[in-house]
């Protein structure tokens, strides 16, 4: 007896028939791992890792502005050269190197030629000069601004600091290094930001699993004693003094997300 040959019409629904049970089992497999993975998305714990070093300056800059009232401009100018001399002369004798030293411009202020001027009875001209040191040695440049009342005996009238508004002669502190501290930086918040999520994991009978998402932060240089912000992540009132203190405080919080997996 011959074998009957199958119609060619049920070739083609055999093939779909096939193709049909594949779909649905490949579909199951992906909407499965989907479920999964939204379930372990879906447990994670948002921690923070909080670093801070104490460092010190590595430059100052130090201006001291004087000035000279009078009648005569002649007069006032000589006096102005005096106290300039005299600023020189004691920043040398305070150890500094001359490529350390900048003169300013002489500014002239003619009263009698400035808009709005209601005093009628003060002095026709003042003559202002500024000398700034810019160096790394900030040392020194504490010591010697411990001394100015030296030049103040000596009849120097020092003004205050326009140009950064802090005060008479203030000394600007800079710290230059931030870029070799990050790396150690982050890698101990990162640190620290697990062991706080391995903390709550082992309350709540889970381990830590992948990183989820990571912030690693901004970077912050404020004054040694300042304070935090309400929220715990800025550097407070810092940035208003940070300047003026030679001893700072980096600060960085990295923000971590972390999987939750039993």
């Amino acid at each position: 007896m011959n074998a009957e040959v199958p119609s060619p019409f049920l070739r083609p629904a055999m093939f779909l028939g096939v193709s049909v049970m594949i779909g649905l089992i490949l579909g199951g497999y992906l909407l499965g791992r989907e479920v999964r993975d939204f379930k372990r998305a879906d447990r994670y714990v948002e921690v923070k890792g909080l670093v801070e070093r104490t460092v010190k300056s590595d430059s100052a800059t130090w201006t001291l502005n004087f000035k000279e009232p009078g009648d005569d401009l002649g007069t006032v100018l000589a006096a102005s050269e005096k106290d300039k001399n005299k600023v020189l002369a004691f920043l040398s004798g305070q150890g500094f190197k001359l490529a350390e030293i900048t003169v300013g411009a002489v500014d002239v202020t003619d009263r009698n030629t400035a808009q709005f001027n209601n005093n009628e009875h003060g002095p026709r001209f003042i003559v202002g000069q500024s000398v700034t040191v810019q160096t790394a040695d900030v040392d020194r440049v504490a010591a010697a601004n411990a001394k100015t009342a030296d030049l103040v005996h000596s009849g120097v009238v020092i003004t205050s600091n326009s140009n950064y508004g802090y005060g008479s002669g203030a000394i600007v502190y800079k710290f230059n290094g931030l870029n070799a501290l990050k790396p150690d930086m982050i890698t101990e918040a990162t640190h620290n930001a697990r062991e706080s999520a391995a903390r709550f994991a082992a309350d709540s009978g889970s381990q830590v699993g992948a990183i989820r998402s990571a912030n690693q932060g901004v970077f912050s240089i404020s004054a040694e004693n300042a304070g935090p912000s309400v929220n715990g992540e800025g550097d407070g009132n810092g940035d208003q003094q940070a300047d003026t203190s030679m001893m700072k405080k980096v600060r960085v919080v990295s923000t971590i997300d972390y999987y939750l997996v039993n």
